[in-house]
């Protein structure tokens, strides 16, 4: 599999380390500011890169018929026009605000902790996300598709970021600390006890490993899909 990286930071250069190691070739290492390149000589685009090219970089793919993999977030409100392009193009598009196979786990387990506790409204819930410095936006799309799916399965109308007195908003917190690759905590907090989960990245290894799974499970598929399809957990 020939790889065109959009985006060689500290993620770019995990994803083409575990690509290598996969047997796979980075080909393409493409800067924000670098416009020259033949983007046709890749099989597939993999874009960690910032939220302001996101969207141009995967247009680029797509319009080549190139499959994308889409690791960048802060860019969703351009979702339903790529995904529009994707299917106009019959091309392959995949998104994950966290490519971390655990942390694809986590949003299970956070999607039926919420149905389960949706019959409890006794509990206050919240959401915590510390991450590095570097971190261009806050919340975080991981806290935000946990925030999604828990104000899907409850009472909750909306989520703020930081704290509320508004009982139909769920509160997200997020905090900036040098080298933490990523803590994602949901707490049930009520007068008597509390239940929480909490995902914990140890290194951005995870992200990039997962993000080479799924480019190898999107390439020859056609469709917009998310990790949900890559792990089999559709119908869960």
């Amino acid at each position: 599999m020939k790889i065109a990286l959009f985006g060689y930071g500290k993620m770019g250069k995990i994803i083409e380390k575990i690509a290598e190691e996969r047997g796979h070739k980075v080909v393409l290492k493409i800067q924000s500011d670098k416009t020259n390149y033949n983007i046709k000589k890749a099989d597939i685009a993999i874009d960690f890169s910032v939220p302001s090219a996101a969207v141009a970089n995967i247009k680029e793919a797509l319009n080549n018929q190139l499959p994308v993999v889409c690791g960048t977030t802060g860019w969703l409100n351009h979702y339903d026009e790529v995904e529009k392009i994707c299917l106009s193009k019959k091309g392959a598009f995949i998104y994950a605000s966290n490519f971390s196979l655990g942390a694809n786990l986590f949003f299970e387990l956070n999607q039926k902790l919420a149905k389960l506790m949706s019959a409890h409204p006794d509990y206050t819930a919240k959401i915590e996300e510390i991450h590095h410095t570097e971190k261009k936006d806050a919340p975080s799309g991981t806290a935000i598709t946990l925030a999604e799916a828990l104000i899907d399965r409850s009472s909750y109308l909306d989520w703020c970021l930081g704290k509320t007195n508004d009982s139909k908003q769920l509160s997200i917190q997020a905090k900036r600390i040098e080298n933490v690759s990523g803590t994602h905590r949901v707490l049930y907090d009520s007068s008597i006890d509390s239940v929480e989960i909490i995902h914990t990245a140890k290194s951005r290894h995870g992200f990039g490993f997962g993000a080479v799974i799924a480019a190898e499970w999107l390439l020859g598929r056609t469709g917009v899909f998310s990790m949900k399809d890559v792990l089999n957990t559709n119908n869960s």
